[in-house]
């Protein structure tokens, strides 16, 4: 567990507000953690998506999705994560806070049987990850060494039901259609010249 404790000053006038200091402390006793236990294992090892937060240096926040198929993020120790960057945009805004500021955290849903699980902890991204071979399609890899671990509530999930997975996850011995946004005369030019949807530029 991080030294710093789990509740700031913003948290604690806000529980007194509502007089729930102590369920505050009663959760944060019962339910925190530092490493996955099994059901929170099965929790990540079965997730189709999840969501990234990050903060750049100046601690500006961002959010972004992750999906992929089954097993494109996992646990790979007791402490940590793991899940690959495929190609996108090309903005690199989460990877790009992470190189600055290495601070993230994971919101992980599960529709189909509301639930949902929180991790907090420290992100790397490594080009040259040996778990690359391990993940058709990925450009890196990014490991989260867990720091704190809690489930929440699951009481306002909507339940809803997967209709089909991306044709645009990348899987073994399948390449993935290029998406139309890349072949718009607008970007078609400025893509990178390797990759998915790689342009000569000279030749457009």
């Amino acid at each position: 567990m991080p030294d710093d404790p789990l509740y700031h000053d913003g948290n604690r006038r806000l529980q007194d507000q509502f007089d729930s200091r102590r369920i505050a402390d009663r959760l944060e006793e019962v339910t925190l953690h530092d490493w996955f236990t099994d059901q929170d294992r099965a929790m990540v090892d079965n997730a189709i998506m999840f969501f990234l937060a990050t903060a750049d240096a100046e601690g500006r926040p961002d959010v972004s999705y992750k999906g992929g198929l089954p097993g494109f993020v996992r646990v790979i120790d007791e402490q940590t994560i793991a899940f690959p960057h495929y190609d996108g945009n090309g903005m690199f805004k989460s990877l790009g806070n992470i190189v600055v500021n290495p601070h993230v955290g994971l919101l992980f849903i599960d529709f189909e049987e509301p639930g949902r699980m929180r991790v907090q902890g420290t992100a790397s991204v490594d080009r040259e990850d040996p778990l690359l071979a391990d993940f058709p399609g990925a450009q890196l890899i990014i490991r989260v060494k867990a720091e704190r671990v809690f489930p929440n509530c699951p009481r306002y999930i909507h339940r809803m039901g997967l209709i089909e997975y991306s044709p645009f996850a990348p899987e073994a011995e399948y390449e993935p259609p290029v998406p139309d946004w890349k072949m718009m005369p607008a970007f078609k030019d400025a893509l990178p010249k390797s990759g998915p949807a790689a342009v000569d530029t000279e030749a457009v």
